[in-house]
This record gives structure tokens, sequence and C-alpha cells, in this order.
């Protein structure tokens, strides 16, 4: 199976959007290039997707307009994930709703803004919503905070295959712990930038590969597809199409590839 996609309502669950006129915040850890909505627009037509999750990047911080801006302008097909502030009101909570927002991200590496210690009270604000944390974090870290994750009033969502930043095995006890977690009820992983974890790098992926086959066969209710547009920091840059083809290549029937690309968003999303 090779892209473009042909199923109605297929989504691409993690890109970031990066437009000028938007200053970056004091914690911008780098200067992106430009990445306008215009260019994903592009993208997404090529690999035959309808549908997308503009997250908000770290170098915005709280200033959310870049990230509401794309969303506006990629239009129905569009949700996003938003930065908050741990006071944030009720009624931007409201305001963001209403503009498409259905999640907050913790990013717990480089850059992130939120601290452990608000998470699981903001999780308790944005249930009533149906929204969902977005965690970024190094996948051996997660049997520290599994406990905490697994009472998570509302969805939790780990963003690429856990991102283990050292070796992974089927042993390991971030790994273990992270399907602690998707046995569970309320938790999501996304299946993408394998490059976030490898040490043998493109194109196979070897090492981590047995992540996407493990864990779609699994868990088919719990995955979702990304491709982490436009790639921040990644050297040289991947190819979309054959991201998208390395994942589908992983999964075993076109059933769970369904699943992964708009039935499980979907549900997470709202759409």
């Amino acid at each position: 199976m090779t892209p473009p996609i042909d199923f109605e309502g297929a989504c691409d669950c993690h890109i970031h959007v990066y437009e000028e006129g938007y200053p970056l915040a004091a914690s911008a850890t780098f200067t992106p290039p430009p990445a306008p909505a215009s260019a994903y627009r592009e993208v997404q037509r090529g690999l035959g997707l309808s549908r997308a999750i503009v997250v908000q990047p770290t170098g915005y911080g709280f200033d959310n307009r870049c990230t509401l801006a794309a969303i506006a302008q990629l239009g129905d097909g569009a949700r996003g994930v938003a930065v908050v502030p741990s006071d944030v009101s009720d009624d931007e909570l409201q305001r963001l709703h209403d503009a498409g927002i259905r999640g907050v991200r913790f990013m717990m590496l480089s850059g992130g803004v939120l601290p452990w210690s608000v998470l699981k009270d903001m999780s308790a604000r944005i249930a009533p919503m149906g929204w969902n944390i977005n965690l970024q974090l190094d996948g051996h870290t997660l049997p520290a905070h599994e406990a905490m994750l697994a009472s998570l009033p509302s969805n939790l969502v780990i963003d690429h295959l856990g991102k283990f930043l050292a070796p992974v095995t089927p042993e390991s006890e971030g790994f273990t712990s992270l399907c602690r977690l998707l046995d569970g009820p309320r938790c999501w992983i996304k299946l993408s930038a394998p490059y976030e974890s490898s040490r043998n790098g493109s194109p196979d992926f070897d090492d981590v590969s047995w992540l996407v086959r493990t864990v779609s066969s699994r868990f088919p209710e719990r995955g979702v597809w990304a491709s982490n547009w436009p790639h921040p920091n990644v050297k040289p840059l991947p190819d979309d199409a054959r991201m998208l083809d390395w994942t589908m290549r992983l999964t075993e029937s076109d059933e769970i590839r369904r699943k992964m690309l708009v039935d499980n968003p979907a549900d997470l999303y709202g759409f």
C-alpha cells in the first residue's frame, strides 16, 4: 500500500505550522524555517489525506494564534492541540474549543513550558470538553509517571512511538509501561516519526519498526498516524510519502490501517 491514501476522512494527527508575523517565545530552543499552512495543504493532497491536527509548536509557547490561524485556513478537516497556562480561564478554553482545539500539549523535553505538576489538574478541566492531553516525553521515563497517567480522567495521546531517546527493546521497562497504558481505557499513541527514536535510521528504521508492528496489531483501537510535518530540527528532511508508506507496510491489514487513519482520529478529535 503506497500513498496517496484512498480512505475517506484519513487524518494526519500531528503537524506544526510556522508563519511569518508570529514571534517566537523566550522559551524557544531554535528558529524554525517558515512552514505555512498553504505548504502543508500541498503535502496533504499528495498523501491523499483530508484531515489534520495542528499541534502548537514549542517555539510559540502559550501564544496559540498561529495554530488557530492554521486551523481556520485548513477548514472543517482541521482540529488542533494548544498550549495553555495552568490558570487558563474557562472562557478561554471554550473560545479555543470553538476554534477547533481538542487537546493541551505537554512537552516534557527541551522547550516545554508546562510542568508535570499541573498535568493531572489540567486533565480534569479538559475531560468534560472531550479534549486530550498530548504528551511528549522520553518513553523510558514512563514507569515513573505511569500511575498518574493511568488515573487521568481525560484521554491521553503519547507522541511519536513513545520517543525513546535510548535503544528500546520489547523487554524495556518503558515499553512494558507503555503497553499497560495502552491496555487501559483512555490512552492512544501516534505511530509516527521513527527518526526520533531510531539509531539505524532510514529507510527501514529497523531498530524501531517492531514498535509499529507490535502496537498496531496488539492495540488496533489505540494507534493513529502522523507525519510530524515539517519535521522540526530533523536532517536530512524525511520524505512524507515514504514515511507514510513505511508505517502502512508495517501494519498488517487494511482494517487496522483504516482505524489508524480514520476511525481512531475521528474518535479522539471529534470529526
